[in-house]
């Protein structure tokens, strides 16, 4: 809205020279000299066009026309043309509308060159031109006392448009500047409450780190004391060894991922290169899991190969939760198309959690998949029991990518 009104602003000088113009060209059709006039006319409705755009022109427009006028050396004013003069009023009110200090005090004394030229123009007769003001008017007060009078005349009216002009300009950047405070208090509001958010969400990272790497530690700790303890047992000492292994690594997740919100620690490292061991994580838990890759593997972004093993890791571990050790799986990334296509096909019916909710894991993944430009669907299949998550990611043909495989 602000920057439509400024672009107008700026129109309105050209606007009221075009308007200027053509006024005193019909007003003065038909009538002898109009070619001089016009060429007169026609440098003051410049000078009103430049206004706004070149002001230190226009002044010197309104200074210097007169002023030759004067000198007889352009066709001087008659008793029908004189009016022209407005022009001077009108330059001096936009240039004192303007946001140039330097200007709006020089167009003072250029209102009292102006008049003054104007002034002479009108009244002081040649031995070659004795039809000057006294002869229009039938004044007989003498040519020094039209001369002050008029030019006392035109300096009024052209101070009055400078004052007007000074006003109206205050008022517009009073109120430019109030605009730009209030954007400016929105966008510190904005600023603020992301801050809020920011430091909210430190903290609530501070009590996961707090409360969950506690748990793990004290996970950590009693497998592998159990394992000690299990040694004839090889079954039972793999499996405490493996929860040991898996609950430290959780809490390495945890440590990184406290640092990443607070600033303080390096991006996820995971990629595509971590997807077959996933896999390989969960058949060792008892799981029927599988790993298919069609077509050639090709480089991608880093935001990619994050994205596609945090969905892998997302959905098995919903297979885990929500249809049990024993549920059968199976990853297929498939490069055949434009970009890389996941699937996460499941089946299985014994969960190991009950379900108290629809969870957020879903929702995590199609975010996932968005901000690395692609997309992500979950749901049923056609199978009894049966579950599938499929994605699509883009494969830039050029960028900074890191090795797939």
């Amino acid at each position: 809205m602000t920057s439509t009104l400024r672009r107008f602003r700026h129109l309105l000088a050209p606007a009221a020279g075009a308007v200027y113009l053509v006024l005193w060209i019909v007003a003065e059709a038909g009538r002898s000299g109009l070619v001089e006039h016009v060429i007169i006319v026609s440098a003051f409705a410049v000078a009103i066009g430049l206004a706004s755009w070149m002001p230190s022109t226009a002044l010197a427009l309104v200074v210097v026309v007169p002023l030759l006028q004067a000198l007889r050396l352009l066709h001087r004013p008659t008793d029908t043309t004189w009016p022209a003069y407005l022009a001077i009023a009108i330059v001096v009110g936009i240039v004192g509308a303007g946001r140039s200090d330097l200007l709006r005090w020089l167009a003072i004394p250029a209102i009292g060159v102006a008049s003054a030229a104007a002034a002479w123009a009108m009244v002081v007769p040649t031995a070659a031109d004795q039809d000057v003001w006294a002869n229009w008017v039938g004044s007989t007060g003498g040519t020094r006392s039209s001369l002050v009078t008029i030019t006392l005349a035109f300096v009024g009216i052209s101070g009055i448009a400078w004052a007007v002009g000074v006003a109206i300009g205050a008022t517009w950047r009073i109120g430019l500047a109030r605009v730009r405070m209030v954007e400016a208090q929105r966008r510190t509001e904005t600023t603020t409450t992301e801050l809020r958010a920011e430091q909210e969400r430190a903290r609530i990272a501070r009590d996961v780190h707090d409360s969950l790497a506690h748990s793990l530690a004290v996970v950590v700790s009693q497998a592998q004391g159990a394992a000690a303890i299990a040694v004839r047992d090889e079954h039972a000492a793999r499996a405490l060894q493996d929860i040991a292994e898996v609950s430290r690594s959780a809490l390495g997740d945890v440590r990184a991922l406290v640092e990443r919100i607070q600033g303080a620690g390096p991006a996820a490292d995971h990629g595509l290169a971590d997807v077959p061991q996933l896999v390989t994580d969960m058949r060792e838990l008892g799981m029927d899991a599988g790993f298919d890759e069609h077509g050639t593997p090709v480089a991608v972004p880093p935001e990619v190969g994050g994205a596609v093993h945090r969905i892998v890791q997302e959905s098995l571990t919903n297979v885990l939760k929500h249809q049990g050790r024993t549920a059968g799986a199976r990853v297929v990334l498939d490069w055949r198309g434009p970009g890389l296509g996941v699937v996460v096909s499941s089946r299985g019916a014994t969960p190991l959690v009950e379900l108290d909710g629809t969870g957020s894991g879903i929702v995590g993944m199609q975010e996932r998949a968005r901000l690395a430009g692609g997309w992500l669907r979950a749901g049923a299949g056609d199978e009894e029991h049966e579950f599938v998550v499929t994605g699509w990611l883009p494969v830039p043909a050029t960028a900074d990518l890191e090795v797939a495989r």
